[in-house]
């Protein structure tokens, strides 16, 4: 009988490293079910404080654009409910904004009315990953602003979370696996 050679354990291991690298980061669906609107009341203050913001995670501004769209001002803009200059503009409805770096970011309504109604959020972003793995590398392009701009839909919060628990349990095994490999052959 022929013997069947295993595959490297490098091999097993930049495999499983690409897999974690995709979940480590999470989306956050800015007001969760009801997304970015003013019909129902969404006290996003308490939302945001709910939350861990890290550097590669995303978040979802979900909403009708007729009726909204989402700014990034600054913190006096924030404060004042000013729109008239914003960093970025966003306006898809289904907005996808990768966080890039540790700061505290300001995102409120610019329809008129909108951000005096508390449709405005706070985000305070760290520079440790979600799954405290390395948060992938940005893809290159031009961005609207500091925090880069739509990208790719993603899973939810709980399914990336999931996954990125799942796939940081891999990689242990992995290496692990790598390990005994080496010392047997």
């Amino acid at each position: 009988m022929g013997s069947v050679k295993m595959p490297s354990p490098f091999f097993w291991i930049s495999t499983m490293a690409l897999f974690t690298l995709s979940a480590a980061a999470t989306v956050h669906q800015v007001g969760d079910s009801p997304g970015w609107t003013t019909l129902i009341p969404v006290d996003y203050a308490k939302w945001a404080s709910s939350q861990k913001f890290h550097v590669g995670d995303t978040l979802l501004f979900k909403y009708n654009s007729t009726f909204h769209n989402a700014l990034q001002v600054t913190q006096e803009q924030y404060k004042a409910c000013n729109s008239s200059s914003p960093v970025a503009s966003y306006s898809s409805g289904a907005d996808s904004i990768v966080l890039k770096r540790p700061g505290t970011f300001y995102f409120l309504c610019g329809f008129p009315g909108h951000c005096q109604l508390g449709q405005k959020v706070e985000v305070k972003v760290t520079s440790g990953s979600s799954s405290h793995l390395p948060a992938p590398s940005p893809s290159p392009g031009p961005s609207p602003s500091p925090m880069g701009g739509p990208s790719a839909s993603a899973p939810t919060p709980s399914a990336a979370s999931s996954l990125s628990h799942f796939f940081s349990m891999l990689i242990c095994l992995s290496l692990e696996f790598a390990l005994l490999y080496s010392v047997f052959v």
